[in-house]
């Protein structure tokens, strides 16, 4: 793995995760939380999902156990997933945590064909990795073969001109404002063609 590939950034990151296994979730206080965090009376969660302002009050309160149909119309108000109903928030979590990382001031990371700069490199525990990246290569054979890696990723170009090449796909060429949002398994390298090194913004999930 040289040292150009996100993959060592992304194992950086890992290093603070958890693998803690979440205890069982109480549905009544998990469709509570949910509705609180909308900021939802019983009556506009009722009224979203179809259901009696005393059906939700019950389920709520543990008085009584819903039947699927009205677990579908909860979920469908809530706007989430029935399995999502009873996936409890991690364990530790701490909700409400911020970074903020003033221009040229992230952790840098200097590679051959990047100058990575890492944000919000203050935060643990993170289901994110958001970089800045100034891209020096001008040809693909400045690489060591393709860059794998777990995940998906969304590329952003700030400055400049890049040439995204993926394993795929038919070489892109992307200017200032344009984005990309691919499965970051596939060999994919990223190139400038603009006469000035490019600066795109690369945000990959942390799986």
């Amino acid at each position: 793995m040289s040292d150009s590939d996100p993959r060592t950034l992304i194992k950086i990151a890992r290093e603070n995760g958890s693998t803690e296994q979440a205890a069982p979730v109480d549905l009544g206080q998990r469709v509570r939380e949910l509705r609180k965090a909308r900021a939802w009376t019983l009556e506009q969660a009722a009224s979203q999902a179809g259901l009696a302002r005393s059906t939700l009050s019950k389920i709520e309160n543990g008085q009584m156990s819903p039947t699927y149909d009205a677990l579908k119309k909860l979920a469908t108000g809530l706007e989430i997933t029935v399995p999502q109903l009873f996936t409890p928030p991690r364990a530790g979590q701490v909700n409400g945590r911020m970074a903020v990382t003033k221009s040229g001031q992230g952790t840098a990371q200097a590679t051959v064909t990047y100058e990575h700069e890492l944000l919000a490199d203050t935060l643990t525990k993170k289901q994110m990795l958001p970089y800045r990246a100034r891209v020096r290569a001008r040809t693909m054979e400045e690489f060591d073969g393709w860059v794998r890696h777990d995940g998906e990723e969304f590329l952003y170009v700030l400055t400049g001109v890049v040439r995204l090449y993926t394993e795929f796909y038919e070489p892109v060429e992307m200017r200032r404002g344009d984005s990309a949002y691919y499965d970051a398994a596939m060999g994919h390298n990223v190139v400038s063609v603009s006469a000035e090194d490019a600066n795109i913004l690369w945000v990959t999930s942390l799986v």
